[in-house]
């Protein structure tokens, strides 16, 4: 894709995301959109195939602004990994609140096995925060396992504040779901040195999938593949 044909997609999904802002989506109308951006109707299905095509870049335009966002917030805090999961949260409930009809878009209309690529990102950086976690020994359960949990625990309280009218809204019934979730996957502080043999296992299961998905493939893991992999099922044996 030229720089021209990037530059006016760029453009016209800031129009439709104004659009989706202020309407929801039953105001982004392939109609709407090309009259608000000021182009024709067929080049707006050059750029973007159909409404489908337009929606779903749309989803993924929603979900740059919640990366940049969530990026820029969590520079800023503690290096504490625990701290940054709870942070992560609150973070992520603001933005499906503050951009309802985005969120809606993004988390309420998903489609088994499509999700953009910046959905993608999204789910890696839960997964990055939740193997630092690991790694420093403050995981009770396997990154996946809580990966699956906290996306669909914060999924679905943010869903349900967007439901509630503003004036009806509790955050704190998030926060009170938020306290309950991470401190089921979490532990207080790291494990005294020989104890804790769940959280270890964990911490080291961690720092092997971090050695073996930076830098050159196996690098600092002095094993096979298939030695790599059996030790990772001990240690999740161990985990519990």
């Amino acid at each position: 894709m030229n720089e021209e044909r990037r530059a006016a997609r760029r453009q016209v999904l800031q129009v439709a995301a104004k659009l989706l802002e202020e309407g929801g989506s039953e105001a982004v109308s392939t109609r709407a959109v090309a009259a608000a951006a000021g182009v024709t109707a067929p080049a707006l299905y050059r750029l973007f195939g159909d409404k489908d095509g337009l929606l779903a870049d749309l989803a993924a335009y929603g979900f740059e602004m919640y990366l940049a966002e969530k990026r820029e917030a969590l520079a800023l805090s503690p290096d504490d990994p625990v701290a940054d999961l709870y942070r992560g949260w609150d973070l992520h409930v603001d933005f499906g609140v503050r951009h309802p009809a985005f969120y809606m878009l993004m988390y309420g209309t998903v489609q088994p096995g499509r999700r953009p690529p910046a959905a993608d990102e999204a789910h890696a950086l839960l997964m990055t925060l939740l193997r630092r976690a690991a790694e420093a020994g403050r995981l009770r359960v396997p990154v996946e396992q809580a990966t699956h949990v906290i996306h669909a625990a914060t999924t679905g309280a943010t869903l349900a504040l967007i439901g509630e009218a503003p004036a009806e809204r509790d955050l704190t019934t998030s926060a009170r779901l938020r306290d309950t979730v991470l401190a089921s996957v979490t532990t207080d502080r790291a494990a005294p040195s020989g104890s804790d043999l769940a959280s270890r296992a964990l911490a080291l299961d961690a720092a092997l999938e971090t050695a073996l998905t930076t830098g050159p493939p196996a690098a600092g893991v002095p094993l096979r593949p298939t030695e790599t992999a059996l030790l990772r099922e001990w240690l999740r044996r161990l985990a519990g």
